[in-house]
């Protein structure tokens, strides 16, 4: 492996294997833990729905892949489709997908004060 492939190799295992994040969702009255980046693997199905226009399935499928509790586990499960398309509240499915989609783009605080 050449030292370029090494470098973002590296990069890629600190961000895949970091803390997670908490994201509370009051509403279903639970904590959604997530990574600050994920897998290509995990993220082609979400990007081929959005390059569909079928951005709310892409949502969902955000949630399936990306959703985690505490431990690190998926808390949804690929049969749950059906139930979060059809019976939870979109408004939340939205905030929430957003929030981990969004998670690597977050700055830590100190870099935020600094600027």
């Amino acid at each position: 492996m050449s030292k370029t492939l090494e470098k973002i190799a590296k990069h890629y295992q600190s961000a895949i294997s970091g803390d997670l994040f908490k994201i509370k969702v009051a509403e279903w009255d639970m904590d959604i833990y997530c990574k600050k980046t994920y897998s290509f693997k995990d993220e082609s199905k979400v990007i081929e729905m959005q390059g569909q226009g079928k951005t709310v399935e892409a949502l969902i499928e955000s949630l399936i892949v990306k959703a985690l509790d505490k431990d690190g586990k998926r808390i949804f499960m690929d049969a749950d489709r059906i139930n979060l398309m059809n019976e939870a509240d979109p408004a939340v499915i939205v905030r929430v997908a957003g929030q981990i989609n969004n998670m690597g783009l977050r700055q830590p605080i100190g870099d935020v004060v600094k600027e």
